[in-house]
């Protein structure tokens, strides 16, 4: 049976790899959709072509023969999509395989406003946001204010809109926040003219095209942003982010409903990294982490926000392969562990003195305590490696151990940031 429709999805807490592993994939597939999120977090992608950082753009857009779609299920921040556009053009990336679906919803310069003023007032208790706005811009779709990228189009409806939505916004900021900021619509309009010129080229009815194109037998990759534990359905709520990240809200976020998803490929990271508020079970003491975090370069890609490091999570992780459904693993980063003596992996919580291996809801996470297994580690430079057996024997040992933890299969092993370094295992 074909494998044509694939979902590509974090297990983690996000930054888990999965821009790396879209732009391997993508070499063979000939749609890549981003079915959720915003420019709230960043793929970064090392390939021939150098070092990117993508936001918004799928990290197909390296392929020149892929169609890129940016799917309904996406907040897309106009302003924020013409500056990566014009960034890959200078750089002579094509973007000219870039679609943008008319039902997705724009996120507006109020919204990162509003995203200020919110974590301002919280101060010590703030959900560590991005600061982009995406949680008002998902909070309004549901709230039935948002703007589609479709009524670009529509210039007399959108004005109408427009005058009622700062209407409303600006009651909010006087009464609620005591701002003195205030809403000019006609300058919202001057905005939507003027990024919305730049990127209207792109914008189409992605479901009929994914349709048509999967009815046609082609190859496609839905791209997830964030991982399991930051789903606001599954993850560590309230601290999440505001869309669905799960594989199976592809059909839905990337607009293809009458083919079934043949293959869900969950990324994971050889160790455990998160940024923003939130319980961290396994997070290590900062000196300790500090040395791994220069190593494996962990940096927000959107927000250049130095991570929370911790040893790999057992629980979380099976956790997030389950809710994702996946079918095969990734692992990335196994690189960065070389040099470590000691490997350590949590197998269970302890959590008020009683030992569990389930994943809790956040107040349970906040008091719980890791209970770890040790096991050696590597001083070898693996990053030439490109079979499993060439890798250090403790380097294979301590895989196979969280293959049997998670209790799913790793199919790739990741050693390094570029397109070929990766073991096929």
């Amino acid at each position: 049976m074909a494998n044509n429709i694939t979902v590509l999805v974090g297990l983690q807490w996000g930054d888990e790899g999965k821009g790396r592993m879209v732009d391997y994939l993508a070499q063979d597939v000939d749609i890549v959709a981003r079915y959720q999120g915003g420019n709230n977090a960043g793929h970064t992608v090392v390939n021939e072509f150098g070092t990117y950082k993508l936001h918004l753009i799928p990290s197909g857009i390296f392929n020149k023969n892929v169609i890129n779609i940016l799917g309904p299920g996406m907040v897309i921040d106009i302003e924020s999509l013409s500056e990566e556009l014009e960034e890959l053009e200078k750089a002579g990336i094509s973007v000219d395989n870039i679609r943008v679906s008319d039902r997705a919803t724009i996120t507006f310069p109020f919204h990162r406003m509003e995203d200020n003023l919110e974590e301002d007032r919280l101060g010590g208790a703030a959900f560590g946001s991005t600061r982009r706005g995406i949680a008002y811009a998902y909070g309004e779709r549901y709230m039935k204010k948002s703007i589609q990228v479709g009524e670009l189009f529509y210039p007399d409806e959108l004005k109408k809109r427009i005058y009622g939505l700062a209407e409303w916004k600006n009651l909010l900021f006087k009464n609620i926040y005591n701002s003195n900021e205030t809403l000019d619509p006609d300058k919202v309009l001057q905005w939507l003219d003027k990024y919305g010129s730049k990127i209207k080229k792109y914008v189409c009815d992605t479901t009929s095209l994914l349709e048509e194109s999967a009815a046609n037998g082609k190859k496609v990759l839905f791209e997830a942003q964030l991982g399991s534990l930051r789903d606001i359905y599954y993850g560590i709520y309230p601290f999440t982010t505001s869309s669905c990240t799960l594989a199976s809200y592809a059909p839905v976020g990337g607009g293809l409903f009458n083919k079934r998803i043949d293959k869900v490929i969950g990324v994971m990271k050889s160790f455990s990294s998160c940024v923003g508020a939130g319980p961290f079970v396994t997070e290590m003491p900062d000196e300790e982490a500090g040395s791994l975090r220069e190593i494996a370069m962990e940096y927000g890609a959107s927000t250049g926000r130095p991570r929370r490091i911790g040893h790999f999570d057992a629980v979380a992780t099976r956790y997030g392969a389950m809710v994702q459904g996946v079918d095969e693993i990734a692992l990335t980063k196994l690189d960065s562990l070389s040099g470590m003596k000691k490997l350590s992996i949590c197998t269970e919580y302890d959590v008020n003195g009683k030992l569990t291996d389930k994943f809790g809801l956040t107040p349970e996470l906040e008091i719980a305590k890791p209970v770890y297994i040790e096991m050696d580690g590597w001083s070898e430079d693996i990053t030439g490696c490109r079979k499993f057996s060439e890798l250090p024997e403790a380097a294979q040992k301590y895989v196979n151990k969280i293959e049997e933890l998670v209790g799913y299969k790793i199919k790739y092993v990741s050693v390094g940031p570029e397109r070929e370094s990766l073991i096929v295992k």
